[in-house]
């Protein structure tokens, strides 16, 4: 009995690597590169304009709001393959204008360059990575496909670390040059992830597995759905919640890591160590265990399971507020994320009508997600012109967790999915 299991987890190892998986998982190498370069740039910019922060957030999400109906427009007269020919050209030319601002022009100084570059950034890693999803969720739906879910999460891990590692290799530069060589490096990863997905979604489309046709509908589909139909509202709902209940999460543990220790080296010694458990972890779970959890624990318990994790969470910052409680929570809660969740949720928008497919989906995981990150900051915000101690504040979104897991339920059973 359990040599026979032990084989067939094998064999299902073995089917979640084939050419397409790879192909998959090499893509979202190339988009996760492309990001991750500017990424450092970014959280630079933040601090630099650390005081007004939450206006750029905010910012943020008011142009995703205002780009998704101009997404949805273009995906109602275009097909898959233009979709991504469309979109990221944009981004690339988008790139090399900030280059061009930069080099010729000599305003790189601007405070409001760095603000607007900080806002468009936030806008570029959202929608690079939505567009991706898109191909993916549309190209791999049947059972054996969506086994190569965590392969090709796996890709994209691989690319952040690289991303990263060009962007650092780069920070010399930064005083004397600039954006120049990080928006050069990320359009050039960019503009070879075009050229693949490309590539992908014509075979694809040669296989009468994508329709050659235009996606059709309106402008405004996304947001209507969002509003009308109660399966995308309930999805909204999650990923509004799970983004909310995680920026209340970090913002409570980066108060109690300012608590444990006011040595920075100490406190930068502590995220890399988290850095240097969670990278590895995840990268070995997605290439090996993602599919077999997925297929064993079921989707509807992966999608339950969130709101109990963060229930433990904000539990063990009440009563125990300590550098071990953030080590552990933080470890736990982006190894299930991007091993577990991530892909789960992935699979579920895989299921949706080809309109919500294409256009809601973005929508949530732009606009939404975001709006997630402003209410839990917000919410943080708040609680500091009451008399509630911080360490209470994770024990009042206890009932927030608790609903997260109800959604998860209601989801799973209104997608009427089968288990892989």
């Amino acid at each position: 009995m359990f040599f026979s299991s032990a084989r067939d987890s094998i064999n299902e190892i073995k089917e979640s690597f084939s050419k397409e998986s790879l192909l998959g998982s090499f893509l979202f190498f190339l988009v996760l590169s492309s990001w991750y370069v500017l990424r450092p740039v970014r959280n630079e910019m933040a601090v630099a304009n650390v005081d007004d922060l939450p206006y750029l957030l905010a910012a943020g999400a008011v142009a995703m709001l205002l780009i998704n109906p101009i997404y949805s427009w273009v995906v109602s007269k275009t097909n898959l393959r233009k979709i991504v020919i469309y979109c990221y050209s944009f981004l690339i030319v988008n790139l090399l204008i900030f280059l061009s601002t930069w080099k010729f022009l000599g305003i790189g100084d601007s405070v409001w360059v760095g603000r607007i570059f900080y806002v468009w950034c936030n806008v570029y890693s959202f929608f690079v990575v939505s567009i991706f999803w898109v191909v993916i969720i549309n190209i791999f739906r049947n059972s054996k496909t969506r086994s190569f879910y965590g392969v090709i999460m796996a890709g994209g891990s691989l690319g952040a670390i690289f991303g990263s590692e060009i962007s650092k290799r780069f920070s010399n530069s930064f005083d004397e040059y600039g954006l120049e060589f990080f928006t050069l490096s990320a359009a050039i990863l960019l503009f070879f992830a075009m050229l693949l997905a490309m590539n992908i979604t014509r075979s694809k489309m040669n296989e009468k597995i994508l329709d050659k046709n235009s996606v059709g509908g309106g402008s405004l589909d996304s947001i209507k759905n969002s509003i009308q139909s109660e399966e995308i509202r309930n999805i909204a709902a999650y990923v509004w919640m799970w983004t909310c209940l995680m920026t209340i999460q970090w913002i409570t543990a980066i108060n109690i890591i300012e608590e444990w220790s006011s040595d920075s080296q100490q406190r930068i010694s502590f995220f890399a160590t988290i850095e240097q458990i969670v990278s590895p972890l995840t990268l070995l779970i997605q290439l090996f265990l993602t599919n077999i959890i997925i297929r064993k624990v079921g989707i509807k318990n992966i999608m339950i399971l969130y709101g109990f994790l963060f229930l433990i969470a904000y539990l063990l910052y009440g009563f125990f507020p300590s550098i071990v409680a953030v080590a552990i929570v933080t470890v736990f809660l982006r190894v299930f994320e991007y091993g577990f969740n991530k892909p789960t949720r992935e699979i579920i928008y895989s299921t949706l009508k080809q309109n919500d497919r294409y256009k809601s989906s973005v929508l949530i995981d732009t606009f939404v997600s975001r709006f997630g990150d402003l209410t839990g900051s917000a919410l943080i915000k708040l609680a500091g012109f009451t008399t509630i101690t911080f360490n209470s504040l994770p024990l009042m979104a206890l009932p927030i967790a608790g609903y997260l897991s109800f959604l998860g339920m209601r989801i799973s059973k209104e997608n009427k999915i089968r288990d892989l």
